[in-house]
Parts: structure tokens; sequence; C-alpha cells
């Protein structure tokens, strides 16, 4: 194993002591338990943003804590899902008269943990709502869920719904566009390597080097099928296949299209991808009127990739396009 770290068991502690020092502008971390919360939290009459699980996935989610998007941010150790105290402890801190929304991808501990949460929060007299993220059309259910996994889509519904609650907006009105981003995104990855957890010290699956995992989920879990190792064009056709046909995606349809990297895959080649992606929805009749091509929701080290496709109205469009400062995602301010 070859990492940039000192001890293991120290991973989350000195990676979050890195980022409060980096961007002590935007954030406050708080330790034991640990969160993330904006630094000018909470804020009047705002209704606020909470969203968490386990680490290694960064910048998601402390990296989009900042005005337009999250209050707070909840990372559990690498993989694992917070606990319901830290999940509490951030939901206190932000939260004001306007209520919380709970943004939580669909993984059984996080969806536990934050119900938790939420519960002993609403015997504090906090207003909390939730949205239950399951973009992921690679499976029905993983090792890690009931039912389909939350993805890239997580990273739209953030913005979207950041937005929202910066410009005032009531917590139902916010919950409910989360909700529309979710029902109208679809997402699906693969792997070219496996990653490595700190603390396992071996790479979480073997995968050959003329092989790649299709549907490979954010954890390292297994996918829809281990197939030979194919061209750029040939593995975004794999990949966005299945999601334009879920939803189902048609002609005329306006689309926000998101090729995200899952830690160790160059932007040149995420580019290449964005491009098969462009040339597919073309053909099907889509008009891409947003893109977000980077490194936004990742698997630690691995080399691969995600595509997420969101159905956008004008509303969504606005909103994606609002203002936001946070450390891994601004424009406009």
């Amino acid at each position: 194993m070859k990492k940039l770290i000192n001890r293991p068991e120290d991973v989350v502690r000195e990676a979050l002591q890195g980022m409060a020092g980096a961007h002590a502008d935007l954030l406050q971390v708080h330790f034991d338990p640990h969160f993330i919360r904006r630094a000018d939290a909470p804020v009047p009459g705002k209704a606020a943003l909470v969203s968490g699980g386990g680490s290694g996935h960064e910048p998601l989610h402390g990296g989009f804590v900042g005005p337009g998007m999250l209050d707070a941010a909840v990372p559990g150790a690498v993989f694992t899902s917070p606990t319901p105290d830290q999940i509490l402890a951030a939901t206190q801190a932000v939260a004001g008269a306007a209520g919380v929304l709970h943004i939580v991808k669909n993984y059984t501990g996080d969806v536990l943990n934050f119900e938790m949460a939420a519960d002993l929060a609403r015997t504090e007299g906090i207003t909390v709502e939730a949205v239950i993220m399951d973009d992921d059309v690679a499976v029905q259910d993983s090792l890690y869920t009931a039912g389909r996994r939350g993805t890239g889509a997580t990273v739209v519904a953030e913005k979207i719904a950041g937005a929202a609650a910066e410009q005032g907006r009531p917590l139902a009105a916010v919950a409910e566009l989360c909700r529309r981003v979710n029902a109208r995104g679809r997402s699906m990855g693969m792997a070219l390597t496996s990653c490595t957890v700190p603390q396992a010290g071996k790479p979480t699956f073997e995968l050959p080097g003329n092989e790649m995992e299709i549907g490979v989920g954010i954890h390292g879990e297994p996918g829809r099928s281990r197939v030979p190792l194919g061209t750029a064009a040939e593995i975004t056709a794999m990949l966005a296949g299945p999601v334009l046909d879920d939803l189902p995606f048609k002609a005329g349809d306006p689309v926000l299209a998101f090729v995200n990297g899952l830690g160790g895959t160059p932007l040149l080649e995420l580019y290449i991808v964005y491009r098969e992606l462009a040339r597919l929805c073309a053909g099907r009749g889509l008009t891409i009127v947003r893109s977000l091509v980077g490194t936004y929701m990742t698997s630690l080290e691995m080399a691969g990739c995600s595509i997420t496709l969101v159905k956008m109205d004008e509303e969504m469009i606005s909103l994606w396009d609002a203002p936001v400062r946070t450390p891994a995602l601004r424009w406009g301010l």
C-alpha cells in the first residue's frame, strides 16, 4: 500500500484538520464528533442542508459546504456511515427556525443513522425533512443497500437544493426540488482498478489488467458485469445505454450531463468520455444544456468514472447557474 498518510487510524482526523486550515474562510470543522459546517451557519431565515456519508469520497460531501450548497457535512470513517451523534450535532449546529433538510444517499447505514438523528432532532423541536437519493441504475440491490444506490445525482441535488435554500425558499419547497432531481436523474459507473482502504491495506477487490467492472459502486461493491477492457466509446455506450433507457429520456429533453472521476482517472480521459456521451445524447435527440466534468464523488484512488444525466427544466437550470462558493465547486461569487 502506497498512500500519503501517517497512520491509517488518523486519516480522517488529519484530513479534516488539513481541510480546516485550507478553507478557514468557508468552513468550521468540529471534532468529537466530527462534522463540517459553514463558517456563517446557522444563517437566519434559511432552511439548512445537511448531508454526509463515509470518508473516501472526497470532495463529497465536505467539499460542497458553503454558500449555495450545504450548510453542514458529516464524514464517517472511510466507507463507513457517520454515527447518529455526528449527524445530530451537525443538525443542531446549523438549524434555525426554517428547519433542516437531510440529503441521504441510499446506503443502509446512512439511511438508518440519518433517520435516528432526525428523530432525535425533532424531539428538540427542530423541523427535519429527508430526501433519499437512489439514482444508480446499475443494480437493484447491493452489498450496502436495499434498492438502488445514491451516486452522482447527489451532487446535482445538493447544488440545486442549496441554491433554492440560499434564496430563502421554505423547507418543503427545497425538499421538493431535491426529490425532483432524484426522480429525473440517473447514473452508472465503472472501474478500471480497485481501491485500497487505508486500514485494510490491500485492494478491495481484484481486477485483472485486461478487465473492467461495469456498474461498480462507490465503495467498490460489484456491479452488473465484469467484461474485457474496451475503448472509451465502448465503455461510455455501456454506461449511457442503461441510463438513457431507464427514465426514459426522450428526444427533445434538456439534460445536465455529468462525467465524474472516481479518484484515479485523469481529466484528459474524462473529457474523452464526455465527448462520447455528448455524441450519444445527440443521437437520442437530447440537448445538453449544462455540463460538469471532473472529480467530485470518488472511491479513494479507484480508476474509473461515472456518468449522470438529469432531465432539467428552466427552474432547475436557473438554480444550477446560481452563485456557489465551496471548496470544490464555485462560480458567480
